[in-house]
């Protein structure tokens, strides 16, 4: 059997970030993909956000992870030329009763270290004369990322270092042996390696991969749901200059405005629980968007919409359930030495993907 030293399994932006990660600590990488490309699932299906770290739970995962990423991420994109725009976002409420859960909001991005403005709903107009707010806050370090660029980018520095990358090459099983993980994979040309080192990157399936590990806990193991968002993008010039964001909600961020880096207005991602992965959008889904645009953007003329794109995010508590945070499983959790699985990596993957690395390489003691 062909001994490796580290195998990262899935090449989206956390793969490949984790892969540049291990390779600049001098790790000889191989990095197994089962498409015939990199980030062809979720980390090509998101709003391309590069997020503040406003929403989440103090002290979680997500929000240290996504307020590192994204100073690592403007630092980044300068030095390696990725395509990205720092244009802030307005989050609006509508009514009293969203103005009282936007404070906590904003009180919950201070705890978490992210400086937000209050804007009065008239302030928050004037900046965007074709909104409705009765308030807003105002993030002033929220932007836009092309994210097929960062994986590129990526991908050039793990490559530099050495690593590999070979596409339709599924992982099938791995098992903990007393010599290191062995990892079989499926494809044209099935092969088993024993590796060192495996990091589970694989998105929408590390959690089957983690019931496919020999070895591997019972507690350890988990199940995933997917829940999947549609976006749908406007036929005409956008109205707004910077992104635009409702409230949020229990699933998700709302149904809100973003820009691509054309300038383009894209509407999304609504929430639909789905028992298998489906990218198709359904023109019909379109009518609940209009309502929940018209909230606060009134002049959103009929039939301005058009389908976009589909998007799953990989969860692990099904639909009703409160969203759990992001779960790294290292040895010091199952007891396998070299193995760590990364699961439930939804938004703000994308943001916290050079931080996700960072935690990855600590807890296997790496440089």
């Amino acid at each position: 059997m062909e001994q490796v030293d580290a195998v990262v399994i899935g090449a989206g932006v956390v793969g490949l970030a984790v892969a540049r990660r291990l390779a600049m600590a001098g790790r000889e990488v191989l990095v197994l993909e089962k498409a015939d490309a990199i980030g062809t699932e979720t980390s090509s299906r998101n709003s391309e956000v590069i997020h503040a770290g406003i929403y989440y739970p103090t002290g979680s995962l997500k929000a240290l992870a996504c307020v590192a990423g994204n100073r690592f991420l403007y630092r980044y994109c300068e030095e390696r030329g990725v395509p990205h725009r720092r244009c802030g976002k307005l989050i609006v409420a509508t009514n009293a009763a969203e103005e009282a859960k936007l404070h906590e909001l904003h009180a919950k991005a201070a705890a978490n270290g992210v400086a937000l403005e209050w804007r009065s709903g008239r302030q928050a107009m004037d900046q965007e004369p074709q909104l409705k707010a009765t308030a807003a806050l105002w993030s002033p370090t929220t932007g836009i990322i092309d994210s097929h660029g960062l994986m590129l980018a990526y991908q050039g520095d793990a490559e530099n270092h050495g690593a590999v990358l070979c596409f339709e090459t599924p992982v099938t099983r791995l098992e903990a042996t007393a010599d290191g993980i062995v990892v079989e994979t499926g494809g044209q040309e099935p092969m088993a390696l024993q590796a060192k080192i495996v990091v589970n990157c694989a998105g929408l399936d590390a959690p089957a991969l983690t019931r496919q590990t020999a070895g591997l806990p019972g507690g350890s193991q988990r199940q995933g749901y997917l829940c999947k968002g549609s976006y749908y993008v406007l036929t005409g010039r956008s109205p707004f200059s910077t992104l635009i964001y409702p409230m949020p909600e229990k699933a998700g961020l709302g149904v809100h405005v973003t820009l691509d880096l054309g300038g383009r207005a894209r509407f999304g991602p609504d929430t639909e629980w789905v028992e298998s992965i489906d990218y198709t959008v359904d023109p019909r889904r379109a009518e609940v968007f209009y309502d929940a645009i018209r909230r606060y953007w009134p002049g959103l003329p009929a039939g301005a919409l058009e389908p976009g794109y589909a998007g799953i995010r990989p969860k692990l508590s099904p639909a009703g359930s409160v969203t759990e945070d992001f779960l790294i499983q290292g040895p010091d959790d199952h007891g396998i030495p070299g193995l760590v699985n990364l699961l439930g990596i939804e938004s703000p993957g994308l943001t916290a993907s050079p931080a996700l690395a960072d935690r990855v390489a600590a807890l296997l003691a790496l440089e």
